[in-house]
């Protein structure tokens, strides 16, 4: 099984509903986020999926929140999903695999393995599906 790896990061502001302290209050983040994929097959030049390909899908993915107020975006609204760092990193999650699959026509059975999102350097939230 081979595994890569890619970062990237975005920066966004959000607030914590029904959170009873301080960042309950509309406050941001450089958000930094991880994800790491895997899968059994190369393709003819040796590699599992191109870097530059598994870069933009990530960067994709994660535009939607750049310069946002995340409790403001589709899916973070009133009633939906808090944004914290742990629904943010299934979200991102989710997302990515829709874009592999699509971009490799789900035949190589390329995963992801993990999401990792830092909203500062010293915490972290990780989605993986078990």
């Amino acid at each position: 099984m081979y595994e890569l790896s890619i970062k990237g990061h975005f920066d966004a502001a959000h607030f914590l509903r029904d959170y009873p302290g301080k960042c309950s209050q509309i406050h941001g983040h450089t958000w930094e986020v991880e994800a790491v994929i895997a899968g059994a097959e190369l393709d003819g030049l040796g590699m599992l999926i191109d870097f530059s390909v598994l870069k933009r899908n990530l960067k994709e993915a994660l535009a939607q929140f750049d310069h946002r107020l995340i409790n403001e975006l589709a899916g973070f609204g009133k009633g939906e999903l808090n944004p914290t760092a742990e629904n943010l990193a299934k979200f991102i999650y989710e997302q990515l695999q829709s874009r592999i699959e699509t971009e490799t026509g789900d035949g190589k059975n390329i995963k992801v393995i993990r999401v990792q999102v830092w909203e500062s350097p010293n915490a972290s939230a990780t989605y993986k599906e078990v």
